[in-house]
């Protein structure tokens, strides 16, 4: 695997395990919080952290690792290439629905209501499907990576 593509898949290694991290610590410390109080105290974790880790730069490191992993060699490449597609699901899922809803959500100038509630619970469901995925991808991803072997092998 050449150097460009070794970078990639480092890149993708350490900003997909962030969003998993992140992506736990969320829902577990963060979202029952939100689940008490009105939307409009909540803090936007979408444009102080979110779009820092997965919506820009993840996002981009995997458009770019499409590209590399499908033109590369080895016994990482499947791996790779099985990690950017579940990926690529679950960024479909946050761009299609994630962000547009929590979006809707903290524009809500009201108090915690029947509404809220309701779309709150609904996000809160559907993200243990997406947090599925993406410990799914980083998994593959390790996998992929730890089948890279040593970098010195790879005059690329």
């Amino acid at each position: 695997m050449n150097r460009p593509a070794r970078y990639a898949l480092w890149l993708f290694v350490i900003f997909l395990g962030l969003s998993v991290g992140a992506g736990l610590y969320e829902a577990r410390i963060v979202v029952p919080i939100w689940q008490e109080t009105p939307p409009k105290t909540w803090v936007n974790t979408g444009t102080q952290f979110w779009a820092f880790i997965t919506s820009g730069p993840l996002t981009l490191i995997i458009i770019a690792g499409v590209f590399l992993a499908w033109r590369s060699s080895g016994p990482s490449r499947p791996w790779w290439l099985a990690a950017l597609s579940v990926s690529i699901v679950e960024r479909i899922a946050t761009f299609g629905y994630f962000i547009p809803t929590m979006y809707w959500l903290q524009t809500q100038t009201g108090g915690v209501d029947g509404t809220v509630t309701s779309t709150l619970a609904t996000w809160v469901t559907l993200n243990h499907g997406r947090h599925v995925l993406s410990i799914a991808a980083w998994l593959l991803s390790l996998k992929a990576f730890s089948l890279l072997g040593p970098a010195s092998d790879h005059r690329n």
